[in-house]
């Protein structure tokens, strides 16, 4: 059992995952991170938060310094190396994260809890536009697996295949709201806040 309080994030299990090849600078693994689409299931588009996070896993003896270069046509370097104590962190938020779903509270269901403050009309144009981007997002996708060429082994690309199936999946949902919202099934007054029954309330 890890005893450290590091706080795990997709960023530092994909640090301390890429530093399991061996030393690495920062720039590197911004470029890896890129070049194998781990940046779809990784927000890495800050190089801060990348050298941040870094510095805290340093911090918490998950990573170490492997050494620092010094070359007068480039910036210092400093590459970092895993720790064994990193290795076993690695190993634990995996088995955590695999086996125990978590409430990540992302930004479109707390949109949809307050449809209210807009018209359905409104609610169906907006949710028009997010299907026709998850179309495109789908296709996207698949033409960039496509121009590999060559087939890469399942195991590598099963985060892939998680986004394109939840992905499809939320088209579908869409599908029915919009389906809802033409019939009439779906609907409401933006302009009236909608009354809660008493035996919500009381939860």
């Amino acid at each position: 059992m890890v005893t450290t309080d590091f706080r795990r994030s997709p960023l530092a299990l994909t640090i301390l995952g890429l530093l399991e090849d061996g030393p690495l600078h920062p720039y590197r693994m911004q470029q890896l991170i890129k070049q194998w689409g781990k940046d779809q299931v990784v927000n890495v588009g800050q190089r801060a938060t990348l050298y941040k996070t870094i510095n805290r896993l340093a911090e918490a003896g998950l990573i170490e310094v492997h050494e620092t270069t010094r070359d007068h046509l480039y910036p210092e370097r400093t590459t970092y190396q895993l720790t064994g104590a990193g290795r076993a962190a690695s190993r634990q938020w995996l088995a955590e994260i695999l086996s125990t779903p978590r409430n990540e509270f992302p930004e479109f269901p707390a949109a949809l809890s307050f449809l209210p403050m807009i018209s359905p009309r409104t609610t169906r144009d907006l949710l028009t536009t997010r299907r026709k981007l998850l179309v495109q997002r789908l296709a996207d996708r698949d033409a960039l697996i496509g121009a590999a060429g060559f087939e890469l082994p399942r195991v590598t690309m099963l985060e892939t295949e998680h986004l394109h199936a939840v992905t499809e999946a939320e088209i579908r949902w869409i599908d029915t709201i919009l389906a809802g919202l033409d019939d009439g099934s779906i609907t409401w007054d933006e302009r009236e806040p909608l009354e809660v029954p008493d035996r919500l309330e009381s939860r």
